[in-house]
């Protein structure tokens, strides 16, 4: 336990060293531990500022170096922010207590008067200054917390009450003096004093003390009788001062009122002007909006005869039309406030603007839908003409009428949709009938002029051939059919043919590009397709309209709302394209119904001659495929209009493709004594040939996968079709097809198929190493098989240099055997080979030399090989073949030659 005096040394020292410097003092210490962890001892401290105004706070204290006695605060606390203390119990040996501030701190107090005296203290100080709503003390003693409970114990209270009452031991505690600690000042004047001193008894000193005191206090007393009179009359002039600052306070006072009245009396005139400042603005505006409203809704009495009776026979007299409709737009369209419109002026007037609108709208929309009638009815049907084709420019004469009306139509778009859509429809369907002739006219003399086997009428042409030549193409297989023989194909076209439709096809697309697009061009510039709405369009439309296109960007992208500045550009981007897409869409529907034919003739022009050659299909592709691709907008009418042609010849080549696999897979194998070449493979090569010629100059190499296709599935049919020959060997079947293959892919040198060249050649040489293998065999038999015996009796462990010991495999066997092969037999068997090796090959291959060749390789290896195991097992016996690898070589020479 601590003493007394060593708390208050503590209390000193934490004083001097941590306190003073803030301005506080120190009222309570308790040295602590946390209750969970025993860890070094640090101290809650209570602190409190000087007056008027006290802070009392609590702090925690802990000793950082304890040979030199340094302190440092870790934490403080406020009073307000103590929310409860616990003492664990009311009995007086509890050392444990908690304290519930930003988080529950559990203390264990190493001294128990240290632990009452600062709940004690720290209960008084709450209560006298805390603020708002104040800590509560739960499970202490009632004692601790009455007014008169302690704020320092003495040791002996905490060790030796044993024998002693509550009561006393509380009375001696309320004795005992309030610790203060010494000043540095009065510190050094004490150590003074007594080094001054030169008595060693204390008792002796202070009676020294005392009389120097009561001296001091007589002379205190003495110097303040002998200065009474000094006193008296500086109390009087305290109290003269003291009435001249009333007077003056006074004097004050009176100033203050008046100043006050004169500030009151400004501020009434300043809030008068103010008014009539707003007056006179309020009145400026209103003049202001008065004279704007007048100035929109003015129309002259010139511009309202003409709209009463204009005259658009005459270009003077449309002028003064459309400048009396421009002034009557803009007045319709004046930018005025919406409470301003609720004036009976404003609506009479605009209410006198709709009457006038409708009298100029009539007999404008007739004078139109006239005209659109008598120009389409006006152009008559013009003769086809075989020298050239070219597309009929009947509709430049109409477009050169109609450019003068353009900004009357571009008005009653503006003004009234019902009637601008009524007078769309009837442009559309005059010039429609117009479109229609020319292009189909135009379509046939392009038949025409592409070959003479088309001539005939439009119901001929239509059907692209003649009754005679309908019964061809029924009897016979569409030209260029890989499965079948070219004997039976149905007649096709020749090279120049073929050049002719190209050229006619770019003719007829360009011609077709020239009249759509002038066409649209017009449209757009006549009908103002451009424009996104009519003008004529109030503010909460606007409104509205922004709302969806924004709802419309959320739902595709709901993060645009958290990107700020960013989420606006994507809002106005999102707009613009719907904008795009409306345009696009209006005008796309308008020529969609003035060339409503264009796409079906082109279709069934294109189609008339993919029933003569299917090879038409890749110019098409060609043709279609730059057009549409150079195309400035990709969503105009003729660019659909090209894609959707595109798409159909696209299927129309696949379908051409699917039907040559198609071929391939049901073709059938001739029934000639020599299988041959197989009829797909020999007409892959005029396939390929023709489809080369054309891919050379054409941008579509992506169309090579159906090459690809083609040559797996020839691949295939060769493996199927080998085995159902009677009388060719698959393996020559196999030999011949793919070296026929690998040739031809070799000459096309294109890059894209060297693997596939590779795959021919390695099929190739299988095939022909395995008829080889199959048909060449072992000349000489009856020798393999004696020395595979004797491999036999080596595998069970018989020495090489021992075999000639065994009965079996002595020397004169073997004389035996190698007499069965004389050079004129085994001349004569290669002779019968070379027969049966001819009747299998066909001529157009010639491949019967390097059959020939291959065999005498594979002789040549088995003579070597038989050989050499004469010389291992049979050394110095002198035995050998009749024939060396010279005779060999003259057997194969000589035979091959004499056939």
């Amino acid at each position: 336990m601590f003493s007394v005096g060593s708390l208050a040394k503590v209390k000193h020292i934490l004083q001097k060293e941590l306190f003073n410097g803030c301005g506080e003092r120190l009222l309570s210490v308790v040295t602590v531990t946390k209750a969970c962890k025993k860890k070094r001892a640090c101290y809650l401290c209570i602190a409190t500022t000087s007056p008027p105004l006290p802070i009392v706070t609590i702090c925690l204290v802990k000793q950082i170096d304890q040979k030199e006695s340094e302190y440092k605060k870790k934490r403080t606390w406020q009073l307000e922010e103590i929310k409860w203390v616990d003492g664990l119990s009311e009995q007086f040996d509890v050392h444990e207590f908690d304290m519930q501030v930003e988080k529950l701190y559990k203390w264990y107090a190493l001294n128990l008067h240290e632990r009452q005296n600062f709940l004690a203290v720290l209960y008084k100080q709450i209560q006298k200054f805390g603020h708002g709503m104040k800590a509560e003390f739960r499970n202490l003693p009632e004692v601790w917390l009455r007014e008169n409970s302690p704020e320092k114990l003495s040791e002996s209270s905490d060790n030796g009450s044993g024998g002693r009452s509550k009561n006393e031991v509380e009375t001696e505690d309320e004795e005992l003096p309030e610790f203060t600690a010494l000043t540095e000042k009065e510190a050094v004047e004490l150590t003074k004093l007594f080094s001054e001193c030169a008595f060693r008894d204390a008792q002796l000193l202070i009676e020294k003390l005392s009389k120097e005191l009561h001296n001091l206090d007589g002379a205190n007393m003495q110097s303040v009788l002998a200065s009474e009179k000094q006193v008296r009359v500086l109390m009087d002039h305290i109290d003269r001062a003291i009435s001249e600052a009333d007077r003056f306070e006074k004097r004050l006072d009176s100033y203050e009122e008046i100043l006050g009245h004169a500030k009151e009396t400004m501020e009434k005139i300043g809030g008068k002007n103010a008014m009539i400042k707003i007056a006179n603005n309020n009145n400026i505006k209103l003049k202001e909006e008065l004279s704007n409203i007048i100035t929109q809704l003015d129309l002259p009495q010139s511009q309202q005869h003409i709209l009463e009776n204009p005259n658009l026979k005459t270009p003077e007299g449309r002028e003064l039309a459309i400048e009396a409709a421009q002034y009557l737009q803009q007045a319709l369209n004046s930018n005025i406030n919406p409470a301003l419109q609720r004036l009976v002026s404003v609506r009479d007037q605009m209410k006198r603007f709709e009457k006038w609108k409708q009298k100029f709208l009539g007999p404008v929309s007739r004078h139109l839908n006239n005209l659109f009638i008598h120009l389409s009815n006006e152009v008559g049907d013009i003769p086809l003409s075989t020298t050239d084709v070219v597309l009929s420019k009947n509709h430049l004469s109409i477009h050169q009428e109609l450019k003068p009306y353009t900004e009357l139509m571009h008005w009653i778009k503006a003004m009234d949709s019902k009637t601008y859509d009524g007078l769309t429809a009837v442009y559309t369907k005059s010039l429609s009938k117009i479109y229609e002739r020319d292009i189909r006219n135009f379509f046939t003399l392009a038949k025409l002029q592409i070959s003479e086997k088309l001539r005939g009428s439009r119901e001929d042409l239509d059907v692209s051939t003649t009754s005679t030549s309908k019964r061809t193409v029924v009897s016979a297989a569409p030209y260029g059919t890989l499965g079948v023989n070219k004997e039976q194909w149905a007649s096709g076209v020749d090279v120049s043919d073929r050049g002719r439709f190209d050229a006619v096809l770019e003719k007829v697309l360009t011609q077709l590009e020239r009249i759509a697009l002038n066409e649209q061009e017009f449209c757009i510039d006549f009908f103002e397709t451009d424009a996104v709405s009519p003008p004529i369009k109030s503010n909460a439309l606007d409104e509205m309209s922004r709302a969806v296109d924004v709802s419309q960007l959320l739902l595709i992208s709901p993060s645009a709302t958290s990107l700020g500045g960013e989420a606006g550009y994507n809002v106005a981007s999102f707009t613009q394209k719907k904008v795009d897409r409306q345009i696009n869409e209006e005008i796309r529907k308008l020529m969609n119904t003035l060339f409503g034919c264009l796409e079906q003739e082109l279709v069934s022009f294109i189609q008339s001659f993919e029933r003569f050659d299917c090879f038409y299909s890749l110019y098409v592709l060609e043709r279609l495929t730059q057009h549409v691709m150079s195309a400035q907008d990709t969503h105009s009418f003729l660019s659909m209009t090209f894609a959707s042609v595109l798409v159909q010849v696209k299927r129309n080549f696949d379908r051409f493709m699917q039907q040559q696999l198609q071929s391939i897979r049901d073709a059938k194998v001739p029934k000639r004594s020599k299988c041959g070449i197989l009829p797909y493979v020999e007409n892959f090569e005029y396939f390929s040939q023709t489809s080369e010629n054309f891919f050379r100059k054409s941008t579509r190499r992506t169309d090579m996968e159906k090459y690809i296709q083609l040559i797996c599935a020839i691949f295939e049919g060769i493996n199927i079709h080998a085995k159902e020959h009677p009388k060719t060997p698959a393996h020559v079947v196999r030999m011949e097809n793919y070296h026929h293959m690998y040739s031809l892919l070799a000459q096309l040198k294109i890059p894209g198929l060297d693997e596939y060249k590779k795959e021919a050649k390695t099929r190739y040489n299988d095939a022909l190493n395995a008829y080889v293998i199959q048909y060449f065999g072992r000349p000489l038999e009856k020798l393999n098989l004696f020395f595979e015996g004797v491999q036999q009796k080596i595998a069970q462990g018989v020495k090489e240099t021992e075999i000639s010991y065994q009965m079996a495999f002595s020397k004169q066997e073997l004389r035996k055997v190698i007499s069965q092969y004389p050079a004129r037999e085994v001349k004569k068997g290669l002779e019968n080979l070379y027969k049966k090796v001819e009747k299998h090959l066909c001529e157009e291959e010639n491949l019967l030399q390097v059959v020939w060749h291959a065999m005498q390789e594979e002789f040549i290896e088995q003579y070597k090989f038989l050989e050499e195991r004469i010389q291992k097992c049979y050394a110095g016996a002198m035995i050998s073949l009749e024939f060396n690898i010279q005779d060999i070589l003259h057997f194969f020479s000589d035979i091959a030659r004499s056939h």
